[in-house]
């Protein structure tokens, strides 16, 4: 069964993500909005992946919603994200285990409950 819901504006092809606990957005269709998407992960018990600063901000404010991985990587290369992400994955889905929020920089990972 899915953990995770990546969101359309994440990497698919990556392979800490690979495997029956991730679902993809782009698998959804192309009209798929936010809120479809916050909608899917809440009724499927999904943590949702983004770089979309929207779901950290509905978050906050939606204490009932589904749980959030904001990756705050900034621009890098492709190589570069995957390397940055490969090597903490582990410990970002632990950390998002006992938190609500995690917010994942280059340098820590952050948590708001």
């Amino acid at each position: 069964m899915a953990r995770y819901l990546i969101d359309a504006n994440l990497p698919r092809y990556f392979s800490p993500w690979s495997g029956p606990d991730y679902v993809f957005a782009h698998d959804m269709g192309d009209g798929w909005s936010d809120t479809d998407a916050w909608d899917y992960a809440l009724r499927h018990g999904l943590i949702i992946v983004s770089k979309d600063a929207d779901f950290t901000n509905r978050a906050l404010f939606d204490v009932t919603g589904p749980k959030v991985i904001h990756m705050r990587l900034g621009n890098l290369r492709m190589r570069d994200f995957h390397v940055a992400v490969a090597n903490r994955w582990a410990e970002i889905c632990a950390t998002c285990d006992a938190s609500r929020l995690v917010a994942v920089y280059r340098d820590r990972i952050e948590v708001i409950d």
